[in-house]
């Protein structure tokens, strides 16, 4: 973290200072809007980017130790990113008047619209790395190579809704900066510690216990934080080490913290911003997406949870001494009052509030909270506001550059039919059968996935395949959520495993390792997407209430079941050491009772029944052979 904050300090203190005054102008301006109303679409995504685009030519500099020539450089930039946003704003009325490919471009956009190419790709190459301009420039080259002509491509890139000032950096605008910047007031007004002492102190003290704080932890962290790597980074200090001192692997340490905090963008009730992108996608309000999430993520954090106590037993792992541990009263007496701002964002989402505004009071609402009780008020100063304004516009700009440049694959699709084309050929290699398009498309997210973050990864899915699922007969929600969950797993899933990277970092853990023992713990994570394509009422999908409901509170006990019994077998542990067998069953349990439906479900109970009633006869002839 101190190299990262390193690499994201201008050089001289004036810098470092207009640096501070530009974020918070950001930060202040977002929370104008929220309270009171957007500009218009254009206007306001406009400035959006124009505040990107400052700080990351400020606070990425090409060289940290440059020459005179290279800051000249970076100032070049900045001055072009200016003029790509001006040239639209100063030509306001010409802009929204002209007719798009019928209209000539003057000289001056001819010479924005490539400016605006260059520049997005840099900015984003230098927030998130070469994976996503890399990508961005290969479906420019497909395009020119499918004989679009410069000028219309560029004004699809430029000059439409469907490119860099597209739907994308809209979400980017709206959503992913509110939340951005209630995450920061969260951590300043020391939520972070709470969630730390507050899973301490309910599950510490049992077999694996810094294992299971890791778990619980990390799901209340990364659910406000929406970044996998990030969490990892917060939480991993801690528990990475506590895990280590009671006994467990360095490589299983890294992979539970890694897995745990992956999963914090698909719990609700605040997600991974690709999230609110899939929202726009389907023009459903937010707390839909997170209604749609909600079994998924328990199951995924219901597996995690349980991986983490198999192994524990397996290996005679005890807890963390209960003298050592924060209790669980004194926590909630002395901290539990700042749990009221996530509360006020739930009960405001239900209420049918919009997104940006829920996130908006409960960003306002945090530091006054903390200011109520001795306890949670110590630290918290004026500096401490100026901070989080800072550290939210900071934050976002990894969003907001990955949005834009991903309008740059959009626009290369849509002018191309490159999506339609895509379709097709998915549809044709799965020769129709709607398992083998979610296995391509669950390998193609994966793939996306690697070194790029979670949101570009979806929104090219979404052109891409998701399309192909719904032609098969997919639910739209559905395959939309399995677009978006294999785009989040790529965090954890090797070669390319950002999580893991971090986390094996802090176990000092081989990651090779490190990601399949991830890939373990999250086993049932690969196969739930799947069921809930074939099974919406995992999703709670429900046409008639009245009538499913109890179809529905079936379906997510036996899914239940069945990832606890996934996690026995592949961890080698139930009531007691798991044998070969045991384990062959209950993976196969498993199975059976994760996929929805009847029939299936008897098959699972009473295979894991086998493998009970096996494990509790063992358990007696080990008694009775020791008295």
């Amino acid at each position: 973290m101190a190299e990262e904050k390193a690499a994201t300090t201008p050089a001289t203190t004036a810098l470092r200072w207009i640096a501070l005054v530009i974020a918070v102008a950001m930060s202040l301006y977002h929370m104008y809007v929220a309270g009171f109303g957007p500009p218009e679409a254009l206007i306001f995504r406009g400035t959006h980017l124009l505040f990107a685009l400052t700080l990351v030519f400020m606070l990425y500099p090409f060289r940290r130790e440059g020459s005179v020539l290279w800051r000249a450089l970076d100032a070049l930039l900045l001055v072009a990113g200016w003029g790509v946003v001006l040239h639209i704003f100063l030509n306001y009325e010409y802009y929204t008047n002209r007719i798009i490919y019928i209209d000539e471009l003057t000289a001056w956009d001819k010479f924005y619209s490539v400016v605006s190419v260059l520049v997005v790709l840099e900015a984003t190459r230098r927030v998130i790395g070469w994976a996503l301009p890399l990508t961005a420039i290969c479906f420019l080259a497909y395009a020119l190579q499918s004989h679009v002509a410069l000028p219309v491509l560029m004004e699809q890139i430029y000059f439409s809704t469907e490119g860099i000032f597209g739907a994308t950096l809209g979400v980017s605008a709206s959503y992913v900066m509110l939340f951005v910047l209630f995450g920061a007031f969260m951590e300043k007004s020391g939520t972070g510690q709470l969630f730390m002492d507050f899973a301490l102190s309910i599950t510490g003290r049992y077999a694996g216990g810094p294992g299971k704080v890791a778990v619980v932890s990390s799901s209340m962290f990364g659910t406000v934080s929406g970044s996998a790597v990030a969490n990892v980074m917060v939480d991993g200090p801690i528990t990475i080490p506590l895990m280590k001192r009671t006994g467990f692997r360095p490589p299983f340490a890294a992979a539970v913290e890694a897995v745990a905090s992956t999963g914090g963008q698909l719990m609700p009730p605040i997600m991974g911003s690709a999230a609110f992108v899939m929202a726009e996608f389907l023009v459903v309000p937010y707390a839909r997406v997170a209604m749609w999430a909600l079994v998924p993520a328990l199951l995924y954090y219901l597996a995690v949870f349980f991986a983490v106590h198999f192994e524990a037993k397996r290996y005679k792992l005890a807890g963390v001494p209960a003298s050592e541990l924060p209790r669980f009263a004194a926590v909630m007496v002395q901290r539990g009052h700042l749990f009221t701002p996530i509360m006020i964002v739930l009960f405001g989402l239900i209420a049918g509030y919009s997104a940006p505004l829920c996130a908006l009071a409960g960003a306002l609402a945090c530091l006054p909270i903390a200011l109520m009780r001795k306890t949670t008020r110590a630290g918290i100063r004026w500096r401490t506001v100026i901070d989080a304004l800072d550290e939210g516009a900071r934050n976002t700009l990894a969003v907001a550059m990955a949005c834009a440049c991903a309008g740059i694959v959009i626009a290369c699709v849509t002018i191309t039919g490159l999506g339609i084309v895509f379709t097709q050929m998915v549809v044709a290699l799965s020769q129709d059968s709607l398992l083998l398009a979610l296995i391509l498309s669950a390998m193609a997210a994966i793939v996306l996935g690697m070194g790029m973050p979670t949101t570009p990864a979806y929104i090219m899915m979404v052109a891409l395949l998701v399309p192909a699922v719904i032609k098969l007969g997919a639910p739209a929600p559905a395959a939309h959520m399995f677009a978006f969950y294999f785009a989040i797993l790529s965090a954890i899933t090797p070669p390319v495993a950002l999580a893991i990277f971090a986390a094996a970092g802090l176990a000092k853990a081989n990651m090779w390792e490190s990601g399949f023992a991830a890939m373990r713990a999250a086993a049932p994570a690969y196969i739930v997407p799947f069921m809930f394509v074939y099974e919406p009422r995992l999703l709670l999908i429900v046409q008639d209430w009245s009538a499913d409901w109890a179809y529905v509170l079936w379906s997510v006990a036996s899914a239940s079941i069945g990832v606890i019994a996934l996690a026995g077998g592949l961890f080698g542990w139930l009531l007691s050491l798991a044998s070969m067998w045991h384990r062959t069953v209950l993976v196969a349990g498993a199975l059976c009772l994760i996929k929805p439906g009847l029939y299936t479900d008897m098959v699972g109970l009473a295979l894991l029944a086998v493998v009970l009633s096996a494990q509790f006869v063992g358990r007696w002839r080990m008694a009775e052979a020791k008295v």
